[in-house]
């Protein structure tokens, strides 16, 4: 893993049980077109590396957590306000593994915090962060440091 996602990826450590940043045991990312479409194709991401990483059985739960965060990325970031990330793509999602633990990370362009909706189980949105909490053992977002605009929101799976 680069040092620069390293750097971007720094406050998922905080609050977290120690972990060495260095030690993550797999990685992988893939850009994310600013159109709809590419919710599936973040899916299909998901399921291949879970795959690769002999983590088929999580790919359920980890796949509606990154379909929410990729959906939220592109709803109110990327195709409401069409912006640029520090490497030139709108949105990017970030796949990482631990002996542990899994984090699935969206970086966006936007400054706005997200915000998690009431679960109201009419409505037909509203209910994204409902269920990346109910679906992980715990997310959060941090806003990109330095020059860089924009935030990484993220979610955190306990391995068995």
């Amino acid at each position: 893993m680069g040092t620069k996602v390293l750097t971007m990826l720094a406050p998922l450590w905080q609050g977290l049980p120690a972990v060495d940043p260095l030690a993550v045991s797999g990685s992988a990312s893939c850009a994310l077109p600013p159109r709809y479409e590419s919710v599936g194709g973040a899916r299909k991401f998901t399921r291949e590396t879970l795959h690769g990483w002999e983590l088929d059985e999580l790919f359920d739960g980890v796949a509606l957590v990154v379909s929410e965060l990729v959906t939220n990325a592109l709803r109110h970031a990327v195709l409401d306000a069409p912006a640029l990330g520090a490497d030139g793509l709108p949105a990017r999602l970030h796949l990482m593994r631990w002996s542990s633990r899994l984090v699935c990370a969206v970086r966006d362009p936007s400054d706005a915090s997200p915000v998690a909706g009431e679960a109201d189980s009419a409505a037909e949105s509203g209910r994204g962060l409902y269920l990346v909490d109910s679906f992980s053992d715990s997310w959060g977002w941090h806003p990109l440091s330095g020059t860089a605009h924009g935030k990484i929101v993220w979610a955190l799976f306990r391995l068995p």
